[in-house]
């Protein structure tokens, strides 16, 4: 009787005992998978310092002489206003002329025919500048142009900013540093420990109109049409709970 005590109390020993060991095993090929997800956001506003305005004029012509004449007579005009105002000749840049003939229908009988009409010329001017404010007021002012007889076409100018690198580095480091707050802070609600970092992934990087209800792009909003922006970046982060 006391044999059989003896056996049947080892061989539960042997049960917990294997019961153990296929528990460690199970333990050390399924980490725990408590985990804490959260994004990371960080915002800055910021002025640009560099703004590009273009236009173009144009001229029409019987000939491609006659045409021509007359816009290179405005191109002077052009550079020597531009230069009156205070920009240098080298922040402005004026492109070869584009000549391209004009046709016009003619109805003759129940046919319409393209006939001759002449030669378009036009010629783009861009003026490129870290003077931000001079070129913004010019880009108003160019009317004075149009009335000195230039057939100016203007363009809204088109303002940037030269130290995105450095910008986007910091709001990195600042959106990292948010998500981290956020995770400690719902481990700590949750009576839990943040464990280490198990991934990060960094969102879009979007460049939007100050105050404005400018909508985000899944592929990044680059703005360029406003001079006061705000730059933002999240990134998703994944922490061992």
């Amino acid at each position: 009787m006391q044999y059989r005590l003896w056996a049947a109390i080892a061989v539960a020993a042997g049960v917990v005992g294997a019961a153990a060991l296929l528990g460690s095993a199970w333990t050390g090929s399924h980490p725990r998978t408590e985990k804490i997800i959260v994004t990371g956001l960080a915002q800055q506003d910021f002025v640009s310092d560099l703004i590009v305005w273009r236009a173009s004029y144009a001229r029409m012509g019987s000939t491609v002489a006659s045409a021509y004449g007359q816009i290179r007579a405005d191109a002077d005009r052009v550079r020597s206003y531009l230069v009156s105002k205070g920009i240098p000749s080298d922040a402005i840049i004026i492109s070869a002329v584009a000549i391209n003939p004009v046709y016009r229908s003619v109805q003759n009988g129940e046919r319409y025919e393209q006939v001759f009409d002449g030669y378009n010329l036009s010629q783009n001017v861009q003026v490129e500048s870290k003077d931000v404010d001079k070129v913004e007021m010019l880009s108003r002012e160019i009317s004075e142009l149009i009335d000195a007889g230039v057939v100016l076409n203007s363009q809204p100018p088109e303002y940037y900013y030269t130290k995105l690198a450095e910008l986007k580095l910091d709001l990195l480091a600042k959106a990292s540093k948010d998500g981290t707050d956020r995770a400690e802070k719902i481990a700590e609600n949750s009576a839990g420990r943040l464990g280490k970092l198990l991934r990060a992934d960094m969102g879009i990087f979007q460049i939007t109109a100050q105050n404005s209800n400018e909508d985000y792009s899944w592929g990044g909003a680059f703005n360029t049409t406003s001079k006061r922006k705000t730059a933002s970046i999240t990134v998703k982060m994944e922490f061992d709970l």
